[in-house]
């Protein structure tokens, strides 16, 4: 089972000197701790990465770490993970399973053969008077550049240095990753060990977190494990087994938002899926069953927890941190398009933002596409705030908390500093930044 990652916790004194600081304060006005680019090169190049892949995210994506971490408190961080255990609970009823999958593409209905699917990505927006899952992904990028950023993180004052994580916890988020991927390999039935893995996205070295693949690579390699980073149409399929030239690939990480491997491109790795000739993760059943966005109209719903059989405390922990959610229809159009003010508007099947609305920036011409489009509405939540800055006018992030979570226990949690309607790594200051739990 993948080890849960223990976050650094302060010293006394430390502790006492924070104790007298919100979370909101940290946020706004400690600039202690921040990137330090030398200690990135090195964590990229020299640790876990390859010469030249420093250069390679300076080029690609030069906005992907933050320069400042962001302050959560303990209550939050025990909120988060008390929903996502309260999510999986529900997940795990036959009743819930059942109608989820007589709505989802056939796919999701093939058994994916006791893999859980790796990465799921739980994102918050958590403010001091605010909380809320703004959705779920189960194909969520980023954990391996959080292990990078454990490794580049400075203090510049006393009262921050406990909160620098030490390089063990770094470390021990490598192995779990590691330990994460053995373990579905295993509860697919494999008896012999893990040999081969294939990383898997359309056109990879096109992808805005390609930096990311190659970590990964290099991280299986280290740990005995054949590693290619592949585009979907790269296989075939033989003697019921999945290759790539002349490797055979026993799993296949999957990174494709194609997430019922419906493109012709796909049609190997569904064959492949299909025919259990790998294991594949995270799976068509996993995205149907969390990451569809009409489940959070389910999960957000009275009525329809009550229908499912759902425990009244498990209710309260999800009606409190899920932001009431509801699939958008003619019957009720015309409310949603008056109290748009107060709403975020999401396609069914929609990732990284794409094609997602505030509902007060909305056009009519917009409000149009979203009528036939498969959206949902849900409740707008604000995102946190976090200052960047000392300088004059001081310079204002948002930002979201994504919760990395396997098997319904969190692995790490990170945030996404930036600017505009959702997370973009566009931000100059913004991107990925570490999460220290304030004593607060």
């Amino acid at each position: 089972m993948t080890p849960l990652i223990a976050y650094p916790s302060a010293a006394p004194a430390v502790i006492a000197s924070l104790e007298a600081l919100s979370v909101e304060t940290l946020n706004s006005d400690c600039f202690c701790i921040s990137l330090d680019t030398d200690a990135l090169r090195v964590a990229l190049e020299s640790e876990i990465g390859q010469p030249g892949l420093f250069d390679l995210v300076q080029q690609r994506c030069p906005y992907l770490f933050a320069a400042r971490p962001v302050f959560v408190s303990q209550a939050h961080m025990a909120r988060m993970a008390r929903l996502i255990q309260a999510i999986e609970s529900v997940v795990a009823l036959p009743t819930y399973r059942e109608e989820v999958l007589a709505r989802s593409p056939a796919i999701a209905r093939h058994h994916p053969g006791g893999a859980r699917s790796v990465f799921f990505g739980y994102d918050f927006h958590v403010t001091e008077g605010g909380f809320g899952l703004i959705e779920i992904n189960t194909n969520a990028g980023g954990a391996m550049l959080n292990a990078v950023l454990a490794r580049a993180q400075r203090a510049c004052c006393p009262a921050m240095e406990s909160l620098v994580p030490p390089q063990a916890t770094a470390d021990a988020l490598e192995a779990s990753i590691v330990a994460m991927f053995r373990h579905e390999w295993s509860l697919s039935g494999h008896t012999q060990p893990l040999r081969s893995i294939a990383i898997v996205d359309e056109a990879p070295e096109q992808q805005y977190l390609y930096p990311e693949f190659v970590l990964f690579q290099q991280l299986f390699q280290r740990h005995g494990l054949q590693a290619v980073i592949a585009g979907p149409s790269e296989f075939s399929l033989r003697g019921g087994v999945l290759w790539h030239g002349e490797l055979a690939i026993d799993l296949v990480y999957n990174r494709l938002t194609d997430f019922s491997l419906e493109a012709p491109a796909s049609a190997t790795l569904r064959e492949a899926y299909l025919q259990n000739a790998m294991v594949l993760t995270p799976h068509p059943q996993a995205h149907a069953l969390y990451a569809d966005k009409r489940n959070l109209a389910l999960l957000s719903d009275t009525k329809r927890l009550q229908a499912l059989g759902v425990p009244q405390a498990t209710q309260d922990v999800l009606l409190a941190g899920i932001p009431h959610t509801e699939i958008v229809d003619p019957a009720n159009a015309e409310r949603l398009w008056r109290d748009r003010k107060r709403l975020f508007f999401k396609p069914f099947a929609g990732f990284g933002g794409h094609a997602a609305y505030r509902g007060d920036k909305l056009t009519q011409r917009v409000w149009q596409e979203i009528l036939v489009g498969d959206y949902v509405a849900q409740a707008l939540v604000s995102p946190g705030e976090r200052v960047i800055s000392d300088q004059q006018p001081a310079q204002v992030l948002k930002f979201d908390l994504r919760d990395y979570a396997y098997d319904g226990r969190v692995q790490w949690v990170a945030a996404r500093l930036y600017q505009g309607q959702t997370t973009n790594f566009r931000t100059p200051g913004g991107g990925f930044a570490p999460v220290y739990e304030a004593p607060v």
